[in-house]
């Protein structure tokens, strides 16, 4: 088991982390997902480790940015 922590900008809300939560869950390999709304930590859990070109992308998707 592997696990990653992002930081996510420009949430504000629960949809906000419905919206990410949902995205980074599609991604291939990916096992659990959990947000945290105030300091816009992203934590991912997953069978393997990720590409985090592909959280990028899903974040990107849900339209919020992955902090450098």
């Amino acid at each position: 088991m592997s696990t990653a922590t992002y930081t996510v900008t420009g949430m504000t809300c629960g949809h906000c982390v419905s919206s990410v939560t949902e995205e980074v869950e599609q991604i291939t390999g990916v096992t659990g997902v959990e947000v945290d709304l105030p300091t816009g930590r992203v934590t991912v859990t997953s069978d393997a480790p990720i590409d985090d070109a592909l959280v990028k992308d899903a974040v990107e998707e849900a339209g919020y940015e992955l902090k450098p």
